[in-house]
């Protein structure tokens, strides 16, 4: 099995601006390589992210970082 070479996208300080990251976040994904994933910094559990990727075949690991916010990491496997 290959791991996968993660992007980050840091999405908290687009949230703190009071914009909607979806479009970055899907921008990002659909740019994704063979072997690449994305890894989204988030200061919530990103549920519904997390369930919409799942649709399209991404497997997901969610991280809780020390204080607050989640890292998860996004990929498919080839």
């Amino acid at each position: 099995m290959n791991v996968p070479k993660f992007k980050l996208l840091d999405i908290r300080p687009i949230l703190a601006r009071g914009d909607d990251p979806f479009s970055r976040i899907r921008t990002t994904v659909d740019a994704l390589q063979p072997g690449e994933g994305l890894s989204v910094v988030a200061p919530f559990l990103p549920s519904p992210l997390i369930e919409k990727l799942g649709n399209e075949g991404f497997r997901s690991r969610v991280e809780r970082q020390p204080g607050s916010g989640w890292i998860t990491h996004f990929w498919r496997d080839e």
